[in-house]
């Protein structure tokens, strides 16, 4: 069984090489044509780089997540170009799990089935590859165990990033919700129009939210869509019920007639206090969630100093 596993090793070492230089090769063939393509899709969407995606003037994701954000939408846009083709059949590429969650991300438009799937291909062979290089250090078995770990991690990491993102936006958006509707009842109260307050929020404020509904203004005064359906695009654009009720009243009191400046108002004092009560229970679960880490690394080292001495001298006694 040994021998066998020698003879495996150097195998593996081979397989492992070959691999790591035709990835190498193939990417300094492509290196001058992924730039071209690069600068191509800047100028189709308008940005100054692929970062541009996440909310402007606002905590970032990881890079690691940044990074395979990037990779999801340069799949996309290489697929739809006839520059690369899909790694997987027709029927995969289909997922129902990916399009519903696109819009939350803030991802729609970028990202599609094909480049999503494409993604989580090269990431499981990369995370396979990183397990394989770590294992063979050591020994084969580990070598192959690590691998068929990595294969699992790279798999499951982009439906992660698109998660984390979900919650990353809808976190960002309820943090200047509030701010957002006390700008719009002051412009109310000013003597605004709904729509004027509106624009006079997303002209003098750069976060996501702002920028949401600037595109929400612009499709409804193009006369595209309704206002209505332009304000429910903007809750599609967010996994939040706290938006989602928002937005409800605003089109009841648009609708009605009712006193739009007081809701408003009285709906920012709720977001605020709904924001501070959630913020409050994650410092105190911060507590709890510490106690795993301090007994699994902090206690045994504790242990080990304060009784190693009184073992020592019971070991000597024996």
């Amino acid at each position: 069984m040994n021998a066998a596993f020698d003879l495996a090793l150097p195998a593996l070492v081979c397989l492992f090489g070959g691999i790591t230089g035709f990835i190498g090769g193939r990417g300094l063939q492509k290196k001058i044509e992924s730039a071209q393509r690069r600068r191509s899709l800047r100028r189709t969407h308008g940005l100054e780089s692929t970062d541009d995606i996440l909310p402007t003037k606002e905590p970032r994701a990881n890079s690691l997540e940044t990074r395979i954000v990037n990779e999801m939408v340069f799949a996309t846009h290489r697929i739809n170009s006839g520059a690369s083709r899909s790694l997987l059949s027709t029927h995969l590429k289909a997922s129902t799990w990916l399009e519903p969650r696109l819009s939350p991300a803030g991802l729609k438009g970028f990202v599609s089935s094909a480049g999503f799937w494409n993604t989580r291909v090269k990431c499981a062979l990369a995370c396979s590859l990183i397990g394989l290089a770590l294992g063979l250090s050591l020994s084969a078995q580990l070598a192959l165990a690590l691998s068929i770990a990595g294969i699992a991690c790279g798999w499951e990491l982009p439906k992660r990033v698109i998660k984390s993102r979900i919650k990353l936006r809808a976190d960002q958006m309820e943090r200047h919700l509030a701010e957002m509707l006390d700008v719009v009842s002051l412009g109310l109260r000013s003597g605004l129009s709904f729509e004027r307050s509106i624009l006079l929020y997303t002209q003098h404020f750069e976060t996501s939210l702002a920028q949401s509904f600037k595109k929400a203004y612009q499709q409804w005064s193009c006369g595209l869509i309704t206002r209505e359906e332009a304000l429910r695009q903007v809750v599609v654009s967010y996994d939040s019920s706290v938006m989602s009720r928002v937005i409800e009243d605003m089109i009841r009191s648009l609708r009605f007639g009712s006193s739009l400046a007081d809701n408003l108002e009285l709906a920012a004092e709720e977001v605020r206090a709904d924001y501070r009560s959630r913020k409050e229970e994650q410092v105190a679960k911060a507590p709890v969630k510490m106690m795993l880490p301090t007994g699994t690394l902090i206690l045994p080292a504790m242990l080990i100093l304060v009784l190693g001495p009184v073992l020592l001298e019971l070991m000597k006694g024996f």
